[in-house]
């Protein structure tokens, strides 16, 4: 791993693990000796980050130099906790854990008192009933920022298949499942696919670039704005 990447990896278990963390495990995650983890931790505050600890008690990062101070009022961080934890909830398993993440380095740039707030929200989000999984999801959401055609095998409520090549443009959560919006080449329309209802999907090399803008304003007219 290049010495970057790791700076960066080790300032996200940093973020991240419940510390203080040990010099083993910092040391097994970023994939080097122990000794080499000491000198990191030691460019690390040279570069301004304060990490407390010590060989033999463990660290944990008190005040992260990659992020600015941030102040938050006590309705801000309801929204924000509260926002990532239905991310957590929508059967996206990147997503989830980019909302964790996102969480994790907030906490490291509030002061202290913002992230006992942060730490005991008051607004919880909770569903009694799962959300269908986001089949395909990581296939359809490269597919949507390369803008580039997607070859999938669908079937309809009465369990009938089709072959369709589709541009995808956005993926929308509801409370029941993840759905496809996207011009379908086959019916030359717009359309919605469940991801629940793919039985396949591959990315192709057809880039749909030039016409995204278009077809984006072409479906937001089609729909009213309720897009």
């Amino acid at each position: 791993m290049p010495r970057t990447d790791r700076m960066f990896r080790l300032l996200h278990l940093l973020r991240t693990l419940p510390g203080p963390v040990t010099a083993a495990r910092l040391a097994e995650e970023t994939g080097v000796s122990e000794r080499t983890l000491y000198r990191d931790i030691g460019a690390l505050r040279s570069a301004g980050a304060v990490i407390d600890g010590a060989a033999g008690f463990g660290f944990t990062l008190t005040e992260d130099p990659a992020l600015p101070p941030q102040m938050f009022d006590r309705l801000e961080i309801e929204a924000l906790v509260l926002g990532l934890a239905e991310v957590r909830q929508v059967a996206d398993p990147a997503l989830a854990a980019a909302a964790e993440g996102a969480l994790a380095k907030i906490a490291a740039t509030v002061p202290e008192r913002v992230e006992r707030q942060m730490m005991h929200a008051v607004t919880m989000s909770y569903r009694f009933t799962p959300a269908e999984p986001a089949r395909f999801i990581d296939t359809i959401r490269d597919a949507c920022w390369h803008e580039t055609a997607l070859d999938i095998r669908y079937a309809d409520a009465e369990g009938r298949a089709t072959e369709r090549r589709v541009r995808p443009l956005a993926v929308v959560y509801t409370d029941r499942h993840a759905t496809l919006l996207a011009w379908c080449c086959l019916r030359e329309g717009f359309r919605r696919f469940h991801l629940h209802r793919m039985t396949a999907c591959a990315a192709t090399a057809e880039s749909f670039r030039p016409r995204r803008v278009e077809l984006l304003r072409r479906v937001i007219a089609e729909m009213g704005g309720r897009t």
